[in-house]
Parts: C-alpha cells; sequence; structure tokens
C-alpha cells in the first residue's frame, strides 16, 4: 500500500471551514456548491443540528423551526441529525437518528426527511415503524439509488452499540422501510482479541471516569454505493475489514433473508478502522482511516493509495465527493470526547472541513 513515510504529509487539504461551536459530522455538497454540515447532539450546546455554509457563516437550514424539535419524538422537526446526503437528483436528505445522548429511540424521532433545494423547503418526511427503527437504533449514514422501483430506493446503517445492527432499505415514493442483515456477523463491531484500534498512539476504548475500560462498540457504520449501483459496501466502526453485499437483494423483499446474508462478501482488511466510505464515477473508494490520520482510495483493480494523511486530520468522519472535483471530508477530534478518556474532554476547537482534489465526480445513480 502507498502510504506516508517517516510520518511526513501526503496530497494536499484545503480548509474550507473552521467549527468554533459543536462537533460536526456529516458533510454534503449540492450539484450548485452549497455545502451542507450537521452537528449530532452528544454533549455540546447544538443551536442547529443542520446548517448550510454561507459566507463563512452556519446558517440553520432549512430554518430554524425545523432545528428546534419538541422533544425526541418530533416527526416534523430534526431531533439529532447525524448525516446529510445530497441525493442523484440533488434534492438534499437529512438523516435524523431521533436520539441524542445516544437515548433510546422514540417513534416519530427516526426518520429521513428530504429537502427540496429549488425552495430549500422540506417535502417528505419518512418515519420508521418500531419494527425498523429499534429503540436501539442509531441510523448512521445513508446512500440513494434513484433508479430502482418507481422512484429510488435508500440504504443506511443502523450502527447502534447496544443493540442489533444492520442495513434499513427504505422504497423512497412509499415511505416502506424494512431491515436487512440484522445482527448478521459482518455489520458487528470486533472485539479486541481481533481488532484493538490505536488512535493518536493511544488505544482507542470507551473509559469511562470509573471502572475498567470498555470495547468500543458501533458497528456498520461507513456506508457506499459502487458506481454501477450492484454492491453496497458497509463497514463496522470497530474493525478493519469491510463487506459488500448485492443491492438486488437488499431491494427485493421477496429475498429471504438467509438469501441475503449469501450475497455477502468480505473485501478484507482495508488498513485501518474507518468512519466514513464513499464512491467516485470512476469507480474507486475513499476510506477515512482514523487510526492514521488518512484518506485512503481503493481502485478498481484492488490497489489502495494514500489519497491525503495529515496529522490535521484528527478523526477523519464523513466525506462527500462533490462535482467540483474535490473530496470534502470532516475531522471532529472524535476520539478526544469524554466517552474515551475517563471523562475529560480534551477536544480543542477548532472543528475543521477540508477538502482535496481527487479530479472525479460523484456516483448519481439516476
Amino acid at each position: 500500500m502507498n502510504g506516508p513515510v517517516g510520518g511526513e504529509p501526503v496530497g494536499e487539504l484545503e480548509l474550507v471551514h473552521t467549527f468554533t461551536g459543536p462537533m460536526p459530522t456529516g458533510v454534503t455538497v449540492s450539484h450548485t456548491g452549497r455545502v451542507f454540515v450537521n452537528f449530532p447532539k452528544w454533549g455540546d450546546e447544538v443551536p442547529a443540528t443542520v446548517v448550510e455554509l454561507r459566507g463563512g457563516r452556519e446558517v440553520p437550514f432549512p430554518d430554524q423551526r425545523w432545528n428546534s424539535p419538541s422533544g425526541n419524538a418530533d416527526a416534523e422537526a430534526f431531533v439529532s441529525v447525524q448525516s446529510v446526503v445530497v441525493d442523484p437528483a440533488d434534492r438534499l436528505w437529512v438523516l435524523d437518528t431521533g436520539s441524542p445522548m445516544f437515548q433510546p429511540t422514540e417513534p416519530g424521532g427516526p426518520k429521513l426527511v428530504r429537502v427540496d433545494l429549488d425552495t430549500d423547503t422540506v417535502a417528505q418526511v419518512i418515519t420508521f415503524p418500531t419494527d425498523v427503527a429499534l429503540t436501539t437504533t442509531y441510523l448512521n449514514d445513508v446512500r440513494f439509488d434513484l433508479r430502482r422501483g418507481d422512484g429510488g430506493v435508500a440504504y443506511i446503517t443502523d450502527s447502534s452499540d447496544s443493540g442489533p445492527n444492520g442495513i434499513i432499505v427504505v422504497d423512497l415514493p412509499s415511505g416502506a422501510s424494512w431491515r436487512r442483515l440484522h445482527d448478521h456477523p459482518s455489520t458487528k463491531a470486533e472485539p479486541l482479541a481481533t481488532f484493538r484500534p490505536v488512535v493518536e498512539g493511544r488505544p482507542f476504548l470507551q473509559r469511562p471516569p470509573d471502572g475498567p475500560p470498555r470495547p468500543v462498540a458501533m458497528g456498520s457504520d461507513g456506508i457506499a454505493i459502487s458506481a454501477d449501483g450492484t454492491r453496497l459496501y458497509y463497514c463496522p466502526l470497530a474493525s478493519r475489514r469491510w463487506y459488500s453485499v448485492a443491492t438486488d437483494a437488499l431491494a427485493d423483499r421477496t429475498v429471504a433473508e438467509a438469501d441475503v446474508a449469501a450475497t455477502v462478501v468480505d473485501e478484507g482488511d482495508k488498513g485501518g478502522g474507518s468512519d466514513g466510505l464513499e464512491t467516485d464515477d470512476a469507480g474507486r473508494f475513499y476510506l477515512t482511516s482514523y487510526e492514521h490520520n488518512a484518506v485512503l482510495r481503493r481502485h478498481p483493480d484492488g490497489e489502495f493509495e494514500t489519497v491525503v494523511h495529515d496529522p490535521r486530520l484528527l478523526w477523519p468522519d464523513t466525506m462527500s465527493v462533490a462535482g467540483d472535483g474535490y473530496l470534502y471530508v470532516t475531522a471532529n477530534q472524535l476520539h478526544r470526547q469524554p466517552t474515551y478518556q475517563r471523562g475529560q474532554d480534551l477536544r480543542r476547537r477548532p472543528y475543521a472541513l477540508f477538502r482535496t482534489r481527487i479530479d472525479a465526480g460523484p456516483v448519481r445513480l439516476r
């Protein structure tokens, strides 16, 4: 694998925006270059869980009302957003966990919300039944294929650290949803016996103020769809491995769960733990590497290379391939949170949004 030598930086990072308030996770860029970011409610004060970056400012999006929920079951406002993704039709989708501080979900809280960017108004709210969004569910990231069915499907990872993991499939026109790979081994966090992550030179564990440390238990997290739409790739947060599954099997409700699982492929060791995955229209995959302050890329022939390696990439989280030929990535120091540092908050603001040129565009399955 090509990579950094002697710890020297690889590639070029351009600073897009710094965040002096809450820590960001998701980022996405519209076809016209608008940039959207979200902030989950993990303990920071979060004035708006979804914003648009406009002239260096973080503007609540689509407005402050949608960022002012009445409670954790509010289906008409964002409760705690983990991801924002622009689909191939240039519509913004907001993935709301409904789970501030990883609390148990309530019906109406976990949802997928469509905002039409030509009017900046909410056009669709998809909530989930209790057998799809479980009380333990943590909706993490989402990808779209608008060619399927009458109006496309979405694939969502459930990265719960306290319950079953899996992939949630959503029929976008009807809002119907179902679970796939429910608690399948490929969606689960690995134990310390097979995965012992090290970040900034220190073992990455949950470290409460009192009591022994525990392994990080977040399951299926990063997600990406192949350029031809035939395979969905995903990875547990606590693993160096990644997997793929046939989208034909995921999207067909008549296919038995065992037959879906039979299409899973272990894609191997990717060189480090990853939070985010992404693809471009050249068929290449991008993988954040939180153990190495890096973003890697896998080519169609299977070769890996380092796109960027930089000490400023402290926990590269979410990536977005944009139409301007850049890959955008957030760096949020997730591992320095009190959860992992015996109750001490070791994060140092500002957090950052970077971009690096890749001379490719996003996958647009429509």
